[in-house]
């Protein structure tokens, strides 16, 4: 390179540099502007839709509200949207852990596949998700006759629910563990094979201890998805009061029957489950940050 092209170079890099910081170094009224714009967003759909679910739920005092909320219908939706958590997170749990360690430890065939499959339900509508198992074990489905001659019922029953809640919930702890796993390697673990760790001695030693936060952060995300999944669970529930109502669908129910406060009052139970998921988001993501910066 000629000394004039270098030295075009060199006195280019400080106008490059100075246009960057130019660039960023906006003036006071665009900083207000962006800020004020985010603000709103957050005010008008976020904050007020909250603020108005509590008010709707106590307009009419604090009695009838906790009666809204003590109605066996009610109970039972809360109860039967727990009971399909408790069983769909912690097998979203087992399956994110043997995916994440699959693909992130070893090369096989169909590996990309399973990657994209993990993603397919982020771009199924949860509606098509709940249509096709009815159309698989439905009365017109190709099951029907051997789960009915065993009086086994699969749609508008709990198990239904439960498919509809794994489905729309199984890429979470997957894709938080995943990029996690990927990102620490495998060093430690085979440091530990070598010293003589057998597979459940290396899992519980090694490799949990890295990924415990990750972990957390994703089943926090799965079960606030499982408790408030609408669309699939819909259309496998048959909408049977007192028996197949999760709490997203008592609150459609009770507020298409013009029952306001008890619709509301269900509302802001799902609304403080949401506002606890957040701070336990919140807290998890510090503790993988103080994590990652002691690594």
């Amino acid at each position: 390179m000629s000394s004039l092209t270098m030295d075009s170079a060199v006195q280019a890099v400080p106008v490059h540099t100075a246009r960057l910081r130019a660039a960023q170094d906006e003036g006071p009224a665009v900083k207000a502007i962006v800020i004020g714009i985010a603000l709103l967003f957050f005010v008008l759909f976020l904050l007020l839709p909250l603020i108005l679910v509590f008010m709707t739920a106590f307009s009419r005092g604090v009695m009838p509200y906790l009666s809204a909320l003590s109605q066996s219908d009610t109970w039972h939706a809360a109860s039967l949207t727990v009971l399909v958590a408790v069983i769909a997170v912690p097998l979203n749990i087992a399956f994110g852990l043997a995916a994440s360690w699959a693909i992130a430890r070893f090369e096989f065939r169909g590996k990309s596949l399973l990657t994209t499959l993990i993603d397919l339900p982020f771009s199924v509508s949860p509606v098509i998700a709940g249509l096709m198992f009815l159309l698989i074990f439905g009365r017109q489905g190709p099951f029907w006759d051997w789960l009915d001659a065993n009086n086994i019922r699969i749609v508008f029953a709990l198990p239904g629910l439960v498919l509809a809640t794994l489905f729309v919930t199984f890429p979470f702890v997957a894709r938080e563990l995943i990029p996690l796993m990927q990102m620490q390697g495998s060093e430690e673990e085979q440091a530990a094979r070598v010293l003589g760790a057998n597979g459940r001695q290396m899992f519980w030693r090694v490799t949990l201890p890295k990924i415990k936060w990750g972990l957390l952060y994703g089943v926090i995300l799965c079960n606030a998805r499982a408790m408030g999944e609408f669309g699939a669970v819909s259309v496998l529930s048959g909408h049977i009061r007192g028996q197949t109502n999760t709490l997203p669908l008592h609150v459609e129910i009770e507020y298409n029957d013009y029952h306001t406060v008890g619709a509301f009052a269900a509302a802001s139970v799902l609304a403080v489950l949401a506002l606890l998921t957040l701070a336990l988001k919140l807290w998890a993501e510090r503790k993988m940050v103080q994590d990652g910066h002691r690594g």
